[in-house]
């Protein structure tokens, strides 16, 4: 059973969340938060597996309540999935660094949503191919000039860096095992490798390090 949190400030996207997991029988809604503070008093002292929060809420922020569980030792188990409506920007790599193990537009499909949450439960992570495009649009505009390439970027094999491009689409292990003829468990394998060769905290974050570095990302 995966233990969730909802936070969002608009009560009726609350009650569209809590109608969409209620009849999930894998998904138990441990708690509701109108705003961050309230997120993060829920979120200390439930520490559920899967925290959805809205980017954008009164006190504190999504944001801001990520990086907190991103910081205590006794949230590390907790994922976090972001929903939003705002463009992306250079908020957006911050939480991928700082371990947020997704980002779901509101509008998006409710299987998305779905998707995202059991992604982030089981460990991997989940960008709706909105906020992919965004991302990759964004980077091209600004084009190769405000690359940052990662320092342990030589450490890695041809395939090493051939499935960071592909963790950087946003595809889950077994879309990428498909799209290179390999099993999502060799996919995983790889990933393991990526995490402690770049020290990223999760696949997420691997997401952040391929962007900043301006690595070509395949198109999905």
């Amino acid at each position: 059973m995966i233990d969730l949190v909802i936070a969002d400030d608009q009560s009726l996207i609350r009650m569209a969340l809590r109608n969409l997991f209620k009849n999930e029988d894998d998904i138990r809604i441990a708690a509701e938060a109108e705003d961050g503070d309230q997120a993060w008093e829920f979120i200390q002292r439930l520490r559920p597996d899967v925290a959805l929060l809205d980017v954008r809420m009164p006190g504190i922020d999504g944001l801001e309540v990520l990086r907190r569980i991103s910081r205590d030792r006794n949230l590390a188990a907790t994922r976090v999935v972001m929903i939003t409506t705002f463009e992306i920007d250079d908020y957006i790599f911050d939480a991928l660094s700082s371990g947020a193990a997704g980002f779901v537009m509101k509008d998006a499909p409710p299987e998305d949503l779905l998707r995202a949450v059991r992604l982030a439960a089981a460990g991997d992570s989940l960008l709706s191919p909105d906020v992919t495009r965004k991302v990759i649009h964004a980077y091209a505009e600004r084009g190769t000039g405000g690359a940052r390439p990662h320092p342990n970027l030589a450490d890695l094999t041809d395939r090493e860096l051939e499935i960071l491009r592909w963790v950087a689409t946003g595809l889950a292990n077994d879309e990428i095992g498909e799209r290179l003829f390999i099993s999502p468990a060799t996919v995983r394998t790889h990933v393991g490798k990526l995490l402690s060769k770049l020290a990223a905290r999760d696949r997420a974050g691997l997401v952040a390090i391929a962007y900043r570095s301006g690595l070509d990302v395949p198109e999905v």
